[in-house]
C-alpha cells in the first residue's frame, strides 16, 4: 500500500506518528493509498523549519523571489495534465474538470508573479520641514492554510503563491482525502529553486489543525470549508492573536427570470450545479424561478439533467464523475430522502445509480427536487453534491429576499435579459460575488474571491488584493536629515 508523507524542510519525512488514513479511489470504491496523519511534533517541526527559513526568505530580493515564481509557474504548467490526473484520481473529479482546477490556480500564480508593482509603497515628499514620509508592507512570518477535499490544487494555490512571494513562509494542511497533489507541487517548487523550509506540507486531521492553531510561531491562518468549521477556525487563531481568514459554506442561488432564455439558464444551471458532482462552494443549489418562468424552465431542466454523462473521472466521456466517498455519497441519499419527505418533489432522481464496471464506486446521480420551499432541509443544508432544489418566487423582489433571509453570502447569479432587473439584483443582494447570466461567479486572480454573511469569517477575501494585504501589514516612516541643527519642541508636531 502506497504512503503519503510530509514534506518538510524540502524533504519527505513520515514524522513520529504511527497514525494513518485510507485515501480512497472514488471510481472504484478501492483504497489507493494511506497517509500520515501529523501529531503536534510533526507540526512543530515544520513550523520550526519555516520559521528558520523566514529569517533569510524575507530579506530575499524581490527579483530572486519572482525569478523562482516565474519557473514555478512555467513547472506547474507544463504539469497540467500530471496535476489533473492527481487530482481525478484522489477526488473523483472528470479530468476536464480537473485541468480547469489547475488552470485557475496557475491564474494566482501569475498575479504572485507581479509582487514588485503589488508591494509598491507611497512617498510624500517634503511633509514638513526636510521632512518625508513614506509607507511600505512587510510579511508577517509563518503562515499556514488549511485547505479542503474539493479543490485540492486550486485552493491551495488560492493562498501560498501570494504569500511566499510577499515573504512570507508557509506551512499546508490538505485534507488527508486528497493529498498527493499537495506533494506533487512541494517537489515542483523545489525545482523552481525554493530554499528549503519555505513551503511545508504537513498532512493530518484535527490534531494537526489544531497544532497549527495554538502554535505561538503562526502568524494567521487562511482556511476554506465549512461554516462550523471556518467559525471554529476563526475563534481559535484569533483568541491566540493571530490573524484569520476563513472562507465557510454556502447556499448558492441563482434567479431565473420570465424572460432569459430557458434553453441557456437550464444548460448553465445544469453545469453549476452538477459540475464536480456539486461539490463546489460556488455549486449553484438553489435555483429559484421567478413569475411565469417555473413550469417552461422545469420541462427543459429536466431534459437537461439527465443527459449529464456520469462516469469515471478518468473516461474522457464523462461529464460528472463520483462524490469524494461513501460517507459523503449516503449523506447526500440522505438529504434528497429528506427534501422528498418533507413536500419536495424529485423530478430527476439521482439515487441509486450504479456506474457499469464500477458498481463500488461512491456515485450519485444528478438530481433535481421541485416544490422546495425555504423550510425543507434540502434547503436549509449545504448539500454538496448533485441536487438542484428549485423554488418559486412570484417577483424579483421577492427572490431578492428570499436570497437575503439565507445565512450564507457566498454567491449568487441571475438569468435574465432586463438590466434594470439585473441592476435591481446586484445592488438588492447581500452576497459576496454576483454572476449575471454567470452561474459560478468565481472571480479573476486580480480580484478576490470571499463571501458575506456566514460564508466569511475574518475581514479579508483570499487571493487578489485581499489577499497581498493579508499577507502584509505596512509600516510609515518619517523622516527628517536637517541640514542645520534645530531645536526640539514638547508641542505636537505639526507640519509647518
Amino acid at each position: 500500500m502506497r504512503t503519503i508523507t510530509h514534506w518538510i524542510d524540502g524533504a519527505t519525512t513520515a514524522g513520529g506518528s504511527s497514525r494513518r488514513a485510507p485515501v480512497w479511489e472514488p471510481a472504484s470504491g478501492r483504497q489507493q493509498a494511506e497517509v500520515v496523519l501529523a501529531s503536534s511534533d510533526d507540526v512543530d517541526a515544520a513550523v520550526a523549519a519555516a520559521a528558520a527559513a523566514f529569517t533569510s526568505w524575507s530579506q530575499t530580493s524581490l527579483s530572486r523571489r519572482t525569478s523562482i515564481l516565474f519557473r514555478f509557474r512555467e513547472l506547474v504548467n507544463s504539469h497540467q495534465h500530471e496535476l489533473a490526473e492527481l487530482v481525478t484520481d484522489e477526488h473523483g473529479k472528470v479530468l476536464s474538470d480537473a485541468r480547469g482546477e489547475v488552470q485557475r490556480g496557475l491564474e494566482v500564480i501569475e498575479f504572485a508573479c507581479g509582487i514588485p508593482q503589488l508591494l509598491k509603497g507611497e512617498f510624500s515628499d517634503q511633509v514638513s520641514t526636510d521632512v518625508d514620509s513614506w509607507t511600505f508592507r512587510q510579511p508577517l512570518g509563518v503562515v499556514a492554510g488549511i485547505t479542503p477535499f474539493n479543490f485540492p490544487a486550486m485552493v491551495p494555490m488560492w493562498m501560498y503563491p501570494i504569500a511566499i512571494a510577499t515573504g512570507n513562509t508557509f506551512v499546508l494542511k490538505p485534507s488527508e482525502r486528497d493529498p498527493s497533489v499537495s506533494m506533487r507541487l512541494a517537489e515542483l517548487w523545489a525545482e523552481a529553486g525554493l530554499p528549503d523550509g519555505v513551503f511545508n506540507v504537513v498532512q493530518g486531521d484535527k490534531v494537526a489543525v489544531d497544532a497549527l492553531l495554538d502554535h505561538p510561531d503562526v502568524a494567521a491562518v487562511s482556511f476554506v470549508g465549512s461554516t462550523p468549521i471556518a467559525k471554529y477556525i476563526h475563534e481559535r487563531a484569533t483568541a491566540t492573536g493571530k490573524r484569520v481568514q476563513a472562507l465557510g459554506g454556502a447556499k448558492n442561488h441563482a434567479l431565473i427570470l420570465p424572460d432569459a432564455d430557458m434553453q441557456f439558464a437550464s444548460d448553465h444551471l445544469s453545469a453549476a450545479a452538477f459540475g464536480s458532482a456539486g461539490e463546489r462552494c460556488m455549486s449553484i443549489s438553489a435555483g429559484v424561478a421567478v413569475g411565469s418562468a417555473g413550469d417552461h424552465l422545469m420541462e427543459v431542466l429536466d431534459r437537461t439533467a439527465r443527459s449529464v454523462k456520469v462516469g469515471p473521472g478518468r473516461d474522457t466521456q464523462s461529464e460528472m464523475g463520483p462524490v469524494v466517498t461513501s460517507q459523503a455519497r449516503d449523506r447526500i441519499v440522505g438529504l434528497i430522502d429528506a427534501g422528498e419527505q418533507q413536500g419536495g418533489t424529485v423530478t430527476v432522481d439521482g439515487r441509486g445509480l450504479v456506474v457499469p464496471g464500477h458498481e463500488d464506486g461512491f456515485f450519485v446521480g444528478p438530481t433535481v427536487i421541485d416544490d422546495v420551499t425555504p423550510d425543507n432541509e434540502v434547503y436549509t443544508t449545504e448539500v454538496f453534491g448533485p441536487v438542484l432544489a428549485m423554488l418559486r418566487a412570484d417577483t424579483v423582489d421577492d427572490a431578492i429576499d428570499l436570497v437575503n433571509a439565507n445565512p450564507y453570502g457566498n454567491g449568487t447569479a441571475v438569468f435574465t435579459r432586463d438590466g434594470a432587473a439585473a441592476r435591481q439584483f446586484v445592488r438588492g443582494v447581500q452576497v459576496g460575488m454576483i454572476g449575471i447570466n454567470v452561474p459560478v461567479p468565481v472571480p479573476m486572480a486580480y480580484h478576490s474571491f470571499g463571501g458575506w454573511k456566514d460564508s466569511l469569517f475574518g475581514e479579508h477575501h483570499v487571493h487578489g488584493p485581499d489577499g497581498v494585504r493579508f499577507y502584509t501589514r505596512g509600516k510609515v516612516v518619517t523622516a527628517r536629515w536637517p541640514d542645520t541643527e534645530l531645536s526640539a519642541s514638547l508641542d505636537m508636531p505639526t507640519a509647518d
